[in-house]
């Protein structure tokens, strides 16, 4: 049951434009350029679809971040004042080669929300990756 005094995660429809660049960021650690210009391709053309927080975190093996963590607070903060979260953009992970999927951008955003209730519906855009 969510903490009153924390509020209710409210989402944008759709994830921010500034949302894109920090997923190729992050996915260019993991991979080609090419490869994360068409993932980042696939997350733009990506329907919304709702995840709860816990399966996204434990789908991506993540830890929690502590609530002390200053985007984490944030996240919270803008949570309490009833603010709009940008939605996440992950890659699904590959159960055959036991690779986990990946919060390409907003994993601090699930933490918070997490933390509000580890059942909240999360919109998210979700990529395969190239095999």
């Amino acid at each position: 049951m969510p903490d009153d005094n924390k509020g209710e995660v409210r989402w944008l429809p759709e994830p921010e434009d500034q949302d894109y660049p920090s997923a190729a960021d992050y996915l260019s650690l993991l991979e080609s350029d090419h490869v994360v210009a068409s993932v980042v391709a696939a997350l733009k053309d990506a329907p919304i679809q709702h995840r709860k927080a816990k399966d996204i975190l434990r789908a991506a093996r993540l830890a929690l971040l502590p609530e002390e963590n200053a985007h984490v607070a944030s996240d919270l903060k803008k949570i309490k004042e009833g603010k709009k979260l940008s939605p996440i953009l992950m890659v699904r992970g590959d159960l055959a080669t036991g690779m986990p999927a990946q919060v390409a951008d907003g994993y601090h955003r699930v933490c918070a929300s997490y933390y509000t209730d580890e059942n909240t519906d999360i919109p998210l855009k979700l990529a395969d990756a190239p095999r």
